[in-house]
């Protein structure tokens, strides 16, 4: 039977055998989420300094982080090229709350198109964010 957790993993994309980098991880972070995720990938989630391409950045981020751009253009060079970068905020009215215009924004500067936006937990939101595709000449 699938939880509702493993639910919102997969409505985020995730599959089995993904490759997913973890940035922005605290005592705040939705942990019955992040199982959801590895329950459905089969893989812990990568941290700190890796060599490896991946599927995803999930990128937990609180207002006062600091800068947005940069942390998505980091996020981009462990990228595959049909990767998504997940930007994790704090709900209106939780301490940390990010405004959606932030990432907005920050998105198109880092070269990134945001496709959706919906609650994924009880206290978290979550932004999914894809590379600008090219145009071909």
């Amino acid at each position: 039977m699938t939880t509702r957790t493993e639910s919102m993993a997969t409505r985020m994309g995730f599959e089995p055998g993904y490759l997913i980098v973890e940035v922005g991880h605290s005592n705040d972070c939705d942990e019955t989420l992040r199982q959801g995720i590895t329950q459905i990938t089969g893989n812990q989630f990568l941290t700190g300094d890796i060599q490896e391409v991946v599927d995803a950045v999930l990128l937990w981020w609180r207002d006062g982080d600091g800068d947005l751009v940069d942390e998505l253009v980091d996020g981009l060079t462990y990228l595959s090229e049909s990767g998504q970068i997940w930007v994790l905020t704090p709900k209106a009215g939780r301490i940390g709350h990010v405004e959606p215009s932030d990432i907005q924004d920050a998105a198109p500067i880092a070269g990134l198109s945001q496709t959706s936006t919906f609650a994924i937990a009880t206290d978290w939101s979550a932004t999914r964010l894809v590379a600008r595709k090219s145009s071909k000449r």
